[in-house]
Parts: structure tokens; C-alpha cells; sequence
């Protein structure tokens, strides 16, 4: 039993490094299915193909469902061969709140809610949820583990980044209010009603559906727009740098060759 928990751990959880022919086949299989669930997600929306394929719609769900639900269960059995999992129950219960276990839970559970839910609003809700599958994809993908890897190690920097948003919105949305509520008490009644105006001035969006239109107003509008540009560039910065970071550290070296003799230097 214990070597077959092992051969199972090596299949479910061999994602990156050299990979043997039946471990390559199953991530393969999984990816395939995470694909098309989302492409059934998304086609299930248009009403025609709602109609017409309904049926296989919903034997896609349940077999997608049943599959996952196999592969959750089993993921929980076998990850106590992983040395941070080892504990045959603490180590179970610290795998199902990780960040993969959650993800691969929330890919399900739509479906489970949904079978005794009966506020049809909710169901829809949580339907909608299981477009969380599509994550389970970061797995196996180089991409997605280098996103991952450079947020996690930025993540001070872009919290703090942030804040300093969040900050300056409720700083300029209060200011907006005192400034144009005299003027528009309908469309700024109160800060939190003005902090939308803020997030479209900071993103420079404009919907201009909340606009001011004293001389006051609209300058702080000009200086908020101007600031936005520069406080959202702020977090795109930090990403970049941590790729450059991230790239240079897993860059194999180059070879350098003298141009005069063609040896190595």
C-alpha cells in the first residue's frame, strides 16, 4: 500500500523535471480537461448552444466533477509523502487549507452547493465559481509558476504599493466630496459614492457618469487623473523588476569564446 501511495504521489504530483510517459499523460489528461471545462463554462452562457447541447452540458459537469472530486480526494490520501505533509492527519489537515488543495476545492464545491441550494441567485453565483478549474491550470504551467514565484517574492512591495492606492483614494475622494457636494449633492452625497469617482479618475477610465464641474473640482480631477497614471505604474514596476530578477537568477550563463582564438574564456 505504501508503495503504491508513493508510485500515486509521483503521478498527481510530478508537475516539473523530467517526467516519465505515464506522468506526462495524465498531466496532459488534466489539462485537456481543465481546457475544456472552461470552454464548456463559456459556451453554457450563450443560449443556443444552452438549448441545443444541454444535456451534454451537464454530462460534461458530472463527469468533470466526479473526476476532480477522485483526484481531490486522492491528492489528501498521498500528499503525506511530501516532507511538509508528513503527519498522517495535521499534515492532511495543513495540505487542504494550502493554496493548491483550496483551489482544487473550490473547483468542486460549486457543484456540491448548488445540488441543496435552492435561492436560484446563489446557485448562479456559485456556478460561476467553477470557472476556478481554469486556475488549476498554473500547475503545470512554467508561466504561471514564474507569475506565482515573482509575486510571492514582490508581495511586501505590492501590498505596500497597494496601500499607498488606497490611501490616496480615500484622500482625494474626500477632498472631491467637500469640494463638489455643495455643487452636485445627487451625484456626491457622500465619500464612498465619491470614491467611485476616484477609482475611474485614478485609472483614468472617465465613465462620466460622476464628473465635476466646478473650477475647483475639476482641477483636483486633472491632479487625481495625472497622479493615477503614476500610482498604478507603480505596482507594474515592481512586477517587472522581480521578472528581470526571477529571469537573470534561472538564465543558464553564457559561454564567452575569444574572438581571436575561439577558446572559452
Amino acid at each position: 500500500m505504501l508503495h503504491f501511495r508513493k508510485s500515486l504521489y509521483r503521478l498527481l504530483e510530478t508537475t516539473t523535471g523530467k517526467r516519465r510517459g505515464i506522468e506526462l499523460a495524465f498531466n496532459l489528461l488534466l489539462i485537456t480537461i481543465i481546457t475544456l471545462n472552461t470552454i464548456a463554462i463559456v459556451l453554457n452562457t450563450v443560449p443556443e448552444y444552452n438549448r441545443q447541447y444541454a444535456r451534454l452540458f451537464t454530462d460534461f459537469e458530472l463527469f468533470s466533477v466526479s473526476f476532480f472530486t477522485i483526484e481531490y480526494v486522492l491528492r489528501i490520501w498521498v500528499c503525506v509523502e511530501n516532507e511538509k505533509y508528513r503527519h498522517w492527519f495535521w499534515g492532511r489537515i495543513r495540505y487542504i487549507f494550502s493554496t493548491s488543495a483550496l483551489i482544487d476545492f473550490l473547483a468542486i464545491f460549486p457543484f456540491y452547493f448548488t445540488l441543496f441550494a435552492t435561492d436560484l441567485a446563489i446557485v448562479r453565483i456559485f456556478r460561476l465559481f467553477r470557472i476556478f478549474r481554469l486556475f488549476r491550470i498554473s500547475r503545470y504551467s512554467h508561466a504561471f509558476r514564474m507569475i506565482q514565484s515573482v509575486v510571492t517574492d514582490k508581495k511586501e512591495e505590492l501590498i505596500l504599493s497597494t496601500m499607498l492606492v488606497i490611501f490616496i483614494l480615500i484622500i482625494v475622494s474626500s477632498v472631491m466630496y467637500y469640494v463638489e457636494h455643495p455643487a452636485q449633492p445627487d451625484k456626491f452625497s457622500s465619500i464612498p459614492a465619491t470614491m467611485w469617482w476616484g477609482v475611474s479618475a485614478m485609472a483614468t477610465v472617465g465613465y462620466g457618469d460622476i464628473h465635476p464641474i466646478t473650477p475647483l473640482g475639476k482641477l483636483l480631477g486633472g491632479i487625481t487623473a495625472i497622479l493615477g497614471i503614476g500610482l498604478f505604474a507603480l505596482p507594474t514596476g515592481i512586477l517587472v523588476s522581480g521578472f528581470n530578477e526571477h529571469i537573470r537568477e534561472h538564465k543558464p550563463p553564457q559561454r564567452k569564446v575569444c574572438p581571436h582564438c575561439g577558446k572559452e574564456i
